[in-house]
């Protein structure tokens, strides 16, 4: 019988089928940070618990890290608990912690990759709705609550209901200035934030085919946003590339063994999907939102849309979003002023956005009155980046240069807006007050468009600002 990749992964890793309905399913790799592990380790102590497999754990710190300040103790008392806390427990249940003098700390969804410790065919879990990012490699990934956080820290498994499997094909050839972040938002648009309920993302076609490891990731990563459990890409010789000489990638015969058992994992040509979606991709511009969900979103020459105009079911949100976002129906999005622009997080914070954005901003400078920040997601993109004079573009643009960390994704760190500050975000979420203030406004973007926004100072199409023509 023909199966896909996550019915292949799934049968691999089920250790039984619980009397609920459910199945105990084996994770083969727990990822754990600062924010959703301290009350986990609280609940094994006072269980009496320990860590079962702690070489199938690891650590990082990015949430509430500062990304402009080194030296401990943190101004920020409950940051540096935190971080002391992470440390202690890495330390008494022998799991490895990528500190931050490691020189590998970074955003847990990019420290897996760049790490090797992502690979086709796993299992991985993680306390954080972005996990489904490790997907790109062929993995299928989880986001977790605590207490799921301490049951595969105390068993190595976790319970979980089986999903449908929905096929998402874009092919045909992205129009010049269209990027993986355009492809995810057009696709949460068309699908809304809740049409992935019960649902794996299979994303394929063309110009999955054709994207590299990075941008799969950035599609994958927002495949919660689209109310999908996980999303994955089938494994190819572009994942195996990926990962060839990585540290946690097999070696010597090992790594043979392992290539010959991850292109069996791909789904089989021609298995059956709880439901197939096709989309061309002629047919997507640059993308951003203009409300307070990701599947609010417009291409960048549309007028933002009127309410009478809108099913009777997105019309409250609509209203709702038009309030918070000051922003009026029937009008162009290309213009809106902007306060600070946000270049990183685990979308778009990795060394092809960087390389991708630091062609078009050498040679020009941010706007006078925008707050710019640049911060890498991890030590690793920061180091090449300053190798390569990619952190030097940015700073001579007038971009703050950071440390590696979530920054102002989420605002659990220094890094928040003020009042009602309105900002292009290459990040994944625009929630009310996601970024620090209960006012403040996040419009998403890719991260070319950012780069655009913090030359103008308004939202900008990349395409006519750095002539970008096809």
């Amino acid at each position: 019988m023909k199966r896909s990749l996550f019915q292949k992964v799934w049968e691999k890793h089920t250790v039984r089928k619980l009397s609920d309905g459910r199945t105990q399913l084996l994770i083969g790799t727990h990822l754990i940070h600062e924010v959703t592990s301290p009350q986990a380790f609280g609940m094994l102590r006072d269980l009496g618990l320990g860590v079962k497999f702690p070489e199938r754990t690891f650590a990082t710190v990015d949430h509430i890290i500062p990304t402009d300040e080194i030296a401990e103790p943190f101004s920020d008392p409950l940051a540096d608990a935190m971080i002391k806390e992470l440390r202690k427990n890495c330390r008494e249940y022998g799991i490895t912690f990528f500190d931050s003098n490691t020189g590998k700390q970074g955003i847990v969804h990019i420290v897996g990759p760049e790490q090797g410790i992502t690979q086709p065919g796993m299992t991985i879990a993680c306390g954080d709705s972005h996990t489904a990012t490790h997907g790109a490699f062929g993995a299928i990934a989880f986001g977790i609550g605590t207490s799921q956080v301490r049951d595969i820290l105390a068993t190595q498994t976790m319970a979980l209901n089986p999903l449908k499997v929905r096929r998402i094909n874009v092919d045909g050839k992205l129009r010049p200035g269209v990027y993986a972040k355009d492809v995810i938002l057009h696709i949460i648009r068309v699908l809304g934030v809740k049409g992935g309920l019960g649902y794996a993302y299979e994303y394929g076609g063309e110009v999955f085919d054709n994207f590299s490891l990075e941008e799969r990731m950035t599609v994958c990563n927002m495949s919660i946003e689209g109310g999908a459990r996980c999303g994955y890409v089938n494994p190819d010789e572009k994942t195996f590339a990926y990962l060839k000489g990585r540290p946690y990638s097999p070696k010597g015969d090992a790594w043979e063994r392992a290539v010959e058992e991850w292109r069996s994992i791909a789904s089989d040509e021609g298995c059956a999907y709880d439901d197939i979606v096709n989309i061309r991709a002629e047919d997507i511009a640059p993308t951003i939102t203009w409300g307070i969900n990701p599947g609010q979103a417009i291409f960048i020459d549309e007028t933002l849309p009127r309410i009478e105009d809108l099913p009777e079911a997105d019309k409250e949100t609509a209203i709702e979003a038009y309030e918070h976002m000051k922003l009026t129906p029937g009008t162009p999005i290309k213009g809106t002023k902007i306060d600070v622009v946000f270049f990183g997080s685990c979308t778009n914070g990795r060394l092809s956005d960087f390389e991708e954005a630091a062609k078009y901003l050498k040679g020009r400078k941010v706007v006078d009155g925008i707050k710019a920040i640049a911060v890498p997601g991890s030590q690793v993109v920061s180091a090449i980046a300053e190798e390569k004079g990619i952190a030097s573009i940015f700073r001579e643009a007038g971009f703050e240069w950071r440390g590696a960390g979530c920054s102002m994704c989420l605002g659990m760190n220094p890094d928040q807006l003020v009042g009602d500050q309105i900002c292009a975000s290459s990040s994944n979420r625009n929630f009310k007050g996601r970024q620090g203030s209960p006012t403040g406004r996040t419009i998403l973007m890719s991260p070319l468009m950012v780069a655009a926004a913090a030359i103008t100072g308004e939202v900008t199409d990349a395409r006519e600002l750095f002539t970008i023509e096809g």
